[in-house]
């Protein structure tokens, strides 16, 4: 098939107006890294890399993204913009987590006890771990033959 003939059906969402105050965070997991806004004014959208946010992540992504909204009750208060490089998804749903987490409590001290309870504020600082020498990967030896 050449691009000629092939036609791309993509989905047209109609995104809000980003304007008015915000407050900008970066958040982190694995390799990726999230630059997170949070407008003070909105109606609750969330947008990833210029997509509405349902199209970019699964559903369980959503869900690991809307985490800290749910727990400080903030669901539909907010418009979210969010621009992710590196990982895959899960690393950057879990990135944008933890770059709202940040927002929240910068604009109310009083969700830190609670988002930290859960994890949500502090980095998570776990990475894979390199590939040794004369391993298969980064602890797994090549099968012991006796002869």
């Amino acid at each position: 098939m050449t691009k000629d003939t092939k036609e791309t059906t993509k989905k047209t969402v109609e995104l809000p107006k980003l304007k008015g105050k915000y407050i900008a965070t970066i958040g982190r997991r694995k390799v990726a890294i999230a630059r997170v806004r949070v407008y003070k004014k909105g109606d609750g959208a969330i947008i990833v890399n210029g997509m509405d946010a349902t199209e970019y992540f699964s559903e369980y992504g959503m869900k690991i993204v809307k985490q800290p909204l749910k727990l400080s009750g903030n669901l539909k208060d907010f418009t979210i913009s969010a621009v992710v490089t590196g990982g895959g998804k899960l690393g950057q749903a879990s990135a944008i987590r933890h770059g709202i987490s940040r927002a929240l409590v910068e604009m109310d001290e009083t969700l830190k006890p609670s988002l930290r309870a859960k994890g949500w504020v502090t980095r998570d600082a776990r990475r894979k771990e390199r590939k040794k020498p004369g391993l298969k990967k980064a602890r797994r030896a090549p099968q012991w033959s006796k002869r």
